[in-house]
């Protein structure tokens, strides 16, 4: 074997791991671009870059297994920029559309958005957020979900206060949910049925503000299995 060649083999998996940084990290562009089309209230530009974010977060760890990425750069941690980015997008980006699109009624706006924040960093610094048997303890943050429905919803601002205020409180309820990426059991039904609950979803965006309501109502079955199944599987 040349050198060259085994130089390639070498300098091949390194490539792959900075490859696979370099995808997660798009996803701080992609949360920067939604905070600026919320600012601007593009409502569905804001929900695609939001969704387009979700889409990095759920690839990305799938792909540094595929390739083997972890210990193969020693001093960048690949878990950190993860939740850096996920704090972005998940929590920060929410949290400003929260505020822009007057979702909350006025007096407790700020309220609503310090809760939104505040738990969810604290949830973000437990070193048990994600469990060994790949679940998330607490509510895990999903706050770019919570905006569409309640954005899509269009309800009583002091129905989505309160909405917002239960979700925080389950933040430190140390209630399991499942992990759709690294669950085990029920996981090709669980990935199955996420992809329906995605093009439900992306339906309703696509035709907004025209959409078919029952669309926006069949999608929440799906949460309705997620929470149900994550239950079911923490009392077994």
């Amino acid at each position: 074997m040349s050198k060259m060649n085994l130089n390639l083999q070498v300098e091949r998996p390194l490539v792959f791991a900075w490859g696979v940084h370099l995808f997660t990290a798009t996803g701080a562009l992609w949360g920067l671009l939604a905070i600026m089309a919320t600012v601007q209230h593009q409502w569905q530009a804001a929900f695609f870059w939001l969704g387009l974010a979700a889409l990095v977060d759920s690839l990305d760890g799938t792909l540094a297994r595929r390739f083997k990425v972890k210990g193969l750069l020693p001093g960048f941690d690949g878990a950190l920029l993860d939740n850096i980015i996920d704090y972005q997008t998940y929590v920060i980006a929410p949290a400003i559309f929260l505020y822009e699109a007057n979702l909350l009624p006025a007096s407790t706006t700020i309220a609503g958005v310090a809760m939104v924040v505040l738990a969810s960093a604290f949830q973000f610094c437990q070193s048990d957020a994600k469990t060994d048997d790949h679940t998330f303890k607490g509510f895990p943050s999903y706050w770019n979900v919570v905006v569409f429905y309640l954005f899509m919803f269009d309800a009583n601002p002091w129905i989505n206060f309160w909405v917002i205020t239960i979700l925080t409180i389950l933040v430190f309820v140390p209630i399991k949910y499942l992990y759709p990426s690294r669950m085990i059991r029920y996981q090709k039904m669980t990935l199955f049925l996420t992809s329906i609950w995605g093009i439900l979803c992306l339906t309703v965006w696509l035709q907004y503000p025209a959409f078919q309501p029952w669309m926006l109502w069949t999608s929440l079955l799906y949460l309705v299995y997620y929470v149900g199944l994550s239950l079911y599987m923490m009392v077994r």
